[in-house]
């Protein structure tokens, strides 16, 4: 009897076999709750505003320095890792894990995750190539923000208050300005519905001028300044079937698009200045710039023409554009 108990203690004493899984987690890691939650989100809202549609998650760079190639991803929690498939275009998909979702399970990638931008894609069949549907924009915002992955935005917009805490009041909120990204340096967008093709806002282009170079490295825009574009997502006057297409810089200028009075290809900053006062200049990374008018910081934007002109880098006009109040 004694032998057996000593035994039995020794067994016991014994330690319990465990798993591990060894990884070095970034304190800002997405949270696989938060995008399981964002999942949920598209699920309950995509009848609504995008039926039929696919969800998938994106990364973008954030970074001058991020390599965008060979991005690995794992969900891992305590005793879980869960290797995420990643896309050429650096897209990817997430399964359901209970055992990860117990755990509070991260989204591990093999680059710091600051060094990233993240974003809900969600595509709809049968939009023309090139354009963007505005209810699926409109889902994204909604996925994106339930499931945190917009990222530093505190310093940025704090006077927003709970509405970076709340999908509903920034994604129906004008004031929200969920930042959704192009594939190539962007000039103007054009709003089609109803058979009418309407000139959207130009202050919808790089965040609106409101984010200058010291700003940056709290904006998910960090490095894709120039790609960056509000969408008219708060506006239930837009259905949802609203296509957004998109003017770039490299394009030529639209020959029927009216342009900034006075201002023509090849005239110098002076010049413009000249013209049409300073406006709010918006820097990029190639050296191009514009100058958006009125400018961010006008208290009365409104009833007033907006003027866009972009510069190349030696400073001489490329374009520019010009929409009534």
């Amino acid at each position: 009897m004694l032998l057996a108990s000593l035994l039995a203690i020794g067994a016991a004493a014994q330690p319990v076999p465990s798993v591990s899984v060894t990884s070095t987690r970034d304190p800002v890691d997405k949270s696989y709750r938060r995008m399981v939650r964002g999942m949920d989100r598209f699920a309950q809202a995509q009848a609504a505003l995008a039926p039929g549609a696919a969800l998938r998650f994106r990364l973008l760079p954030r970074l001058p320095t991020t390599r965008m190639d060979g991005i690995e991803l794992k969900v891992v929690g305590d005793t879980v890792a869960l290797p995420v498939a990643v896309d050429q275009d650096n897209s990817f998909t997430l399964a359901r894990d209970e055992r990860a979702l117990r755990e509070d399970a991260a989204l591990v990638a093999n680059r710091r995750t600051t060094s990233m931008t993240w974003r809900a894609d969600v595509r709809s069949p049968g939009v023309p190539a090139g354009m963007r549907r505005l209810g699926d924009l409109r889902l994204e915002c909604l996925v994106g923000m339930e499931a945190g992955l917009v990222s530093n935005n505190a310093h940025l917009f704090a006077w927003l208050g709970d509405l970076l805490t709340n999908p509903d009041k920034v994604c129906g909120d004008p004031d929200g300005r969920y930042l959704f990204f192009t594939e190539r340096p962007v000039f103007a967008l054009t709003l089609h519905a109803q058979g009418r093709a309407i000139p959207a806002p130009l202050r919808l282009v790089y965040a609106g001028g409101r984010v200058g170079p010291a700003d940056l490295p709290y904006c998910d825009c960090q490095v894709l300044l120039e790609r960056s574009y509000h969408a008219p997502i708060w506006d239930a006057a837009w259905p949802h079937d609203t296509l957004v297409s998109f003017e770039y810089m490299d394009d030529p200028a639209t020959p029927d698009a009216p342009t900034a009075p006075g201002v023509a290809a090849g005239q110098t900053r002076e010049q413009v200045r000249a013209l049409l006062g300073s406006g709010t200049a918006i820097g990029f990374r190639d050296g191009r710039e514009a100058w958006l008018y009125p400018q961010a910081n006008d208290p009365r934007p409104q009833g007033k023409p907006e003027y866009l002109v972009l510069f190349d880098a030696a400073g001489r006009v490329l374009k520019s554009r010009m929409r009534a109040p």
